[in-house]
């Protein structure tokens, strides 16, 4: 099996994951540089201009490898599919959609790309990798659990599988690796390291959070999204259970992340995160964090190992 840092050129078999409006160029520098896959996420710009500049910046701070996650329903996806290959980024991540049509120019340009799936039934399209995210994670997800959803995904398509989603600890990079992932990605952890760029409120909220502290919006019109719950979490589900339209439901959830990241509103917000949130207890340096994971992986498995001799 490839090993997930050998395909990407990383320290660690780790990507970090592309969280709107908050995988900016530094952030993803700084992932990169502490020795996973740094990615900007387009999901949040209204601009195709906004990636350019953003892809410098990373450029600036790191000579390591870093990706850009495009978030395929996106207005500009079309153009900035094209400022990925002029910018000569080494590795995309695609979200919301299938990224069939922009795989050709891609690859021609020498791009690795990964697109992140939700279900086992989406095949590869000729994608080097397949990233799996179970419902576990924050922000948009879909049903099916990691513990479930990335064995189906190995035996469904022929290249590498990334799994997604739950993974906070040695333990469960561990558990992803034994399900026959090749590395593993992660945001909800993220957002408890110094580097991150949300305010400060938004960070003491993931480390408040218990371990049945997040719920999932938007199930009734087809967009389900995990957040903490908070005020707007709860008026939104009141909405829904009441066959709300989806212009009244827009309204309770519009620029709900950007108030959350750069105003602090944990209460109106969308504070996005995974059901790992509960396990998150301090604030870290990225390094540090990646550290946990790949050697705590590396001894849990070795330690499995023993006990079944």
């Amino acid at each position: 099996m490839i090993k997930l840092s050998e395909l990407l050129g990383t320290e660690f078999p780790i990507i970090q994951g592309g969280m709107a409006n908050i995988a900016t160029g530094e952030f993803a520098a700084a992932c990169s540089n502490a020795g996973a896959l740094g990615v900007i996420a387009t999901g949040g710009m209204l601009e195709a201009g906004l990636l350019r500049e953003q892809i410098h910046i990373c450029k600036r701070l790191t000579d390591k490898p870093f990706g850009v996650n495009l978030m395929l329903m996106n207005p500009c996806a079309d153009e900035m599919a094209q400022i990925i290959v002029e910018e000569g980024v080494r590795v995309v991540t695609t979200g919301a959609g299938s990224p069939g049509k922009y795989i050709p120019m891609w690859k021609e340009a020498g791009i690795k790309v990964l697109p992140v799936v939700a279900a086992a039934r989406l095949v590869s399209q000729g994608a080097d990798a397949i990233i799996a995210e179970g419902t576990e994670s924050g922000g948009h997800v879909g049903e099916m659990t990691t513990m479930a959803l990335v064995p189906q995904v190995i035996d469904a398509v022929d290249v590498p599988v990334i799994a997604a989603g739950g993974i906070a600890d040695g333990r469960q990079a561990a558990a992803a690796l034994a399900l026959g992932a090749c590395g593993i990605q992660v945001g909800t952890c993220l957002l408890a390291s110094r580097e991150c760029p949300i305010h400060e409120n938004y960070k003491q909220a993931i480390l408040k959070a218990k371990d049945s502290d997040t719920t999932v919006t938007g199930r009734s019109i087809g967009g389900p999204v995990r957040v903490l719950k908070n005020k707007m979490a709860r008026e939104y589900l009141a909405l829904e259970k009441h066959g709300a339209t989806l212009e009244e439901l827009e309204r309770v959830t519009l620029g709900g992340l950007r108030r959350a990241v750069f105003e602090g509103d944990t209460e109106h917000g969308s504070v996005m995160a995974g059901q790992v949130a509960g396990m998150l207890h301090e604030i870290k340096p990225v390094r540090q964090i990646f550290e946990e994971l790949y050697n705590g992986s590396r001894a849990v498995l070795h330690s499995t190992e023993e006990a079944w001799r």
